[in-house]
């Protein structure tokens, strides 16, 4: 498999470098498109973390001080394949990018206020994750679990990791608060 899962499975994969270079491209194209409206924008999520296993969908989190500067370029993000679903979290607003012949989603694309919580949580889970080895293969080996587990719900699979995730949370916002 390359990049995309059908919607609702779960099937993780090593890290592959064509997950670099699809996020890369997704980002100049959101950045070509949303121009300044986009304070930043960054891969993030599993695929982004390097000696983890992960399921072949790109996340990207856009950055912005408002959510209308993204909303009102909704028609040329479509046109380019980046359909808004919706408020997927209260103060997240969700895209994906699917290949809706065959139900595979490729990319989600997350939409949050840059610098809030859940933008520094995106930031410092992958680069804390990206630093610690150790932690990095606890969450790995508890994903390929619940994998193995929940191969048919995706819902599933993600409320077995929300544990891990916090206690990941707390160590990565303190890790990153020692390197300011």
């Amino acid at each position: 498999m390359s990049i995309g899962l059908k919607r609702g499975t779960v099937a993780l994969e090593e890290h592959k470098i064509e997950w670099e270079i699809s996020a890369q491209n997704m980002i100049k194209t959101i950045k070509d498109i949303l121009g300044d409206d986009a304070i930043d924008v960054q891969h993030i999520g599993s695929t982004a973390i390097k000696n983890i296993c992960a399921k072949p969908i790109i996340d990207i989190a856009v950055g912005v001080k408002d959510f209308n500067d993204v909303f009102k370029h909704n028609t040329q993000l479509k046109e380019n394949g980046i359909i808004y679903r919706r408020e997927d979290h209260q103060g997240q607003h969700l895209y994906v990018c699917t290949d809706e012949e065959n139900d595979v989603q490729t990319h989600y694309i997350h939409v949050v206020a840059f610098e809030s919580n859940d933008w520094n949580n995106y930031i410092n889970m992958r680069d804390y994750l990206n630093f610690n080895k150790k932690k990095v293969l606890e969450y790995s080996k508890l994903k390929m679990q619940s994998a193995d587990k929940y191969p048919n719900d995706r819902i599933a699979y993600t409320n077995s990791k929300n544990e891990i995730i916090e206690e990941i949370l707390v160590s990565a916002n303190g890790w990153r608060n020692t390197l300011k």
